[in-house]
């Protein structure tokens, strides 16, 4: 493998500048592990202090060092650091590790330093991790250069790793770590990445994507510094057939910057990541030991697997409880089809459910042979995608041969919950199934996990860039222009412009009454909050009354406010609204968002989002996601809405904003969904540009 990164997490030497003889201190402890779990490369200790440490000659100074190095790590003062480097430059050193902190995350003159720093990185082309940052290790080389005394602590490692941690925290890096490592996950690398001045998490993370002795990546975040940098890896990773396993923290709400579009508000920094996680196949964990349970199910690489699960239990309370977990987290329990209830009813008594939850109740005892007859039968059923087992400690220890057999023998994903003490459980991991201790765990893994498998069966639909378009109006533009530049994207636009109240009615009447009369503003975004709407117009006097209140409301509220005379519309008539509208995210670009529309849109924060482009089906997807579907598909005997001529227009609102790079925002709000074959309409529509 050749990666720019290799010298910095494949070193075959290592300096450590700032070395001591003691374990305890930053300067001695990765030469303590070094020494300890056998690293096969070169180390020079370099501290004009000592002449020796942990048993190796310890040289004065870098220039001292007889032979060439890949890494140098630098356990010494921040002012010290950049001076350091251009040394290590002069020698040939080809990567670094800044432990100190006092950079940029101090302010003042600790920015100053990393500015320095990071000038001195793109001049020289050394890469150079850090700073703020606890250091590596690659556990199949043992290549130990983090401070970390959790490799001390945490149970030893046997087998060649396949897990790589990649935090924006060292803490958090040791933390999940030390979890992983009970369960007896192998891992490959362990890395934080500190300030990130000159390498960032997407660029470890492309690394990761390439290297061969990575299949899974455990990453924790905060805030990407390279948005493109890290779809790229991403859609590497996946390429490859690896799994990204992350955990987002730091939710933003931008709800107080959102002074012009509801969008804004909307597509807060947390939704827009967990939406292009869902796209890029990332599965999104809450919390360290849900990472940990989900990358042993990755391990098992049951990637066939999806949400149809069936449950199997001795206990019909427990079969009860695990189907209203799994169900709450998205999975389906699908009910058996007849032929299979009928096969696990030949071992199960009258009063024990075959439907699914499957509960095989405490008769199995007198009849342990079905076990293996029932279990057989689910793994080969076309029903289901995965079957969970819960039994107490005892009787998973009498079912375990089975289980493993049919497990072994069947691409079926299985999982065993125990909450006793079976003894069984290694055995049954060697074959295969997922053990877990706990229910809650249990469901908190397997329902994300299984919905990644879901997710990963559906071919992409990234739809294609819409070209530039060179009519973009002058921004800010009021509704009429935004309104007749969408259409060039394909929705169709009723409304018309009256001048002054006569053309104001006769527009009316040609459209037939009732009317909506809308002040027509580019300095007046939000028309209703200023007062500037009438609805329901049912004739001549009404409109003529209403362009006067208008007239006066938006003088109110916006004295210096250009009018453009007043837009008319027909009254529609429709299932629901919609709110569409896409937006530049600063970490991932052009981003869209599709939610309940109208006035209540952030109250109800009813939203799905994406990273554009889209294509029709995704846009399909978005919708079903949203809780108020279910008034788009004939909810209580409603008629069905037109939801593939929603697609069509949410998929040209993300098309409008990508061919625009004059504009920041693009927003349709509210869209009517008329009934099915009736199309839709822009009920209201709004184009912002960068500097608002």
């Amino acid at each position: 493998m050749t990666h720019r990164l290799e010298p910095l997490l494949n070193p075959a030497s290592i300096a450590l500048i700032g070395a001591s003889g003691d374990a305890g201190r930053i300067g001695g402890m990765p030469l303590d592990l070094l020494t300890r779990f056998g690293y096969g490369g070169r180390i020079f200790p370099v501290n004009p202090k000592y002449q020796e440490v942990f048993g190796l000659r310890c040289w004065p100074d870098i220039e001292s060092v007889p032979q060439p190095v890949d890494l140098a790590v630098l356990a010494i003062g921040a002012a010290e650091v950049t001076p350091m480097l251009e040394r290590c430059h002069a020698r040939g050193v080809r990567a670094a590790i800044v432990y100190a902190a006092g950079f940029a995350e101090a302010g003042g003159a600790g920015a100053r330093l990393q500015q320095e720093l990071e000038q001195f990185a793109a001049a020289s082309g050394m890469v150079v991790a850090g700073p703020n940052c606890m250091g590596f290790a690659n556990l199949n080389t043992q290549a130990h250069t983090a401070f970390a005394s959790v490799f001390k602590t945490a149970p030893m490692q046997r087998e060649p790793g396949k897990v790589s941690l990649l935090t924006q925290s060292g803490n958090v890096c040791a933390a999940v770590y030390a979890i992983a490592r009970r369960l007896d996950l192998p891992f490959s690398q362990f890395i934080n990445t500190g300030n990130e001045a000159c390498v960032d998490f997407s660029a470890y993370l492309d690394y990761l994507a390439q290297d061969p002795h990575t299949e899974i990546v455990l990453g924790y975040l905060e805030q990407l510094r390279d948005g493109p940098g890290f779809v790229r890896a991403c859609r590497e990773l996946e390429r490859r057939g690896k799994v990204l396993i992350a955990l987002k923290a730091g939710a933003t709400d931008k709800g107080a910057q959102a002074v012009r579009s509801h969008t804004s508000a909307l597509a807060g920094d947390q939704r827009v990541y967990s939406a292009a996680f869902r796209q890029l196949g990332v599965i999104e964990a809450g919390d360290f030991a849900q990472m940990a349970q989900l990358a042993g199910l990755a391990m098992l690489r049951h990637r066939s697997a999806g949400r149809r699960v069936a449950v199997l239990t001795m206990s019909g309370a427990l079969g009860a409880i695990l189907a209203d977990r799994f169900v709450a987290a998205g999975l389906d329990l699908p009910e058996l089809p007849q032929d299979l209830q009928a096969t696990l009813r030949g071992g199960i008594p009258d009063y024990g459910m075959v439907g699914n939850p499957v509960d095989v109740t405490g008769n199995v005892v007198n009849n342990p042979g079905f076990v293996r007859a029932a279990l057989q039968a689910l793994a080969t059923s076309d029903a289901i995608d995965a079957v969970v087992v819960y039994a107490p400690g005892y009787m998973l220890d009498r079912m375990a041969e089975a289980l493993a057999d049919v497990a072994r023998a069947h691409p079926r994903l299985f999982a065993a919950i125990d909450t006793g003490a079976a003894q069984c459980r290694q055995a049954l991991r060697e074959a295969g199934v997922a053990v877990f201790d706990d229910l809650g765990l249990a469901v908190s893994a397997l329902a994300p996990f299984l919905a990644w498998c879901e997710a990963r069966k559906r071919p992409h639909d990234a739809g294609a860039p819409a070209p530039i378009a060179p009519d973009l109006p002058p921004l800010p533009c009021n509704e009429a222009a935004a309104r007749a530049y969408l259409g060039r994207f394909g929705l169709a636009d009723a409304a018309r412009v009256a001048r002054d109240a006569d053309q104001a009615v006769a527009l009316a009447g040609e459209l037939g009454y009732p009317v909506a009369l809308k002040i027509l503003s580019a300095d007046i975004a939000h028309k209703t909050e200023a007062g500037g709407v009438a609805l329901g117009l049912a004739d001549a006097a009404a409109v003529r009354a209403a362009h006067a209140r208008l007239h006066a409301a938006a003088a109110r509220h916006a004295p210096g406010a250009r009018l453009d005379g007043m837009l008319v519309q027909r009254m529609e008539r429709g299932v629901a609204e919609l709110i569409v509208g896409a937006t530049r995210d600063p970490v991932f670009g052009p981003v869209l968002t599709v939610g309940l529309g109208g006035v209540l849109t952030e109250l109800y924060g009813d939203t799905s989002h994406r990273v554009l482009p889209i294509g029709l089906e995704e846009a399909g997807r978005m919708l079903r996601e949203l809780k108020v579907f279910p008034l788009l598909d004939g909810y209580r005997g409603k008629p069905r809405a037109d939801v593939a001529a929603a697609c069509r227009a949410i998929v040209a609102v993300g098309d409008a904003l990508l061919a625009s790079p004059g504009a920041a925002e693009i927003e349709v709000n509210p869209l009517l969904v008329k009934e099915a074959g009736q199309g839709v309409a822009m009920l209201d529509a709004l184009i912002l540009p960068h500097s608002q």
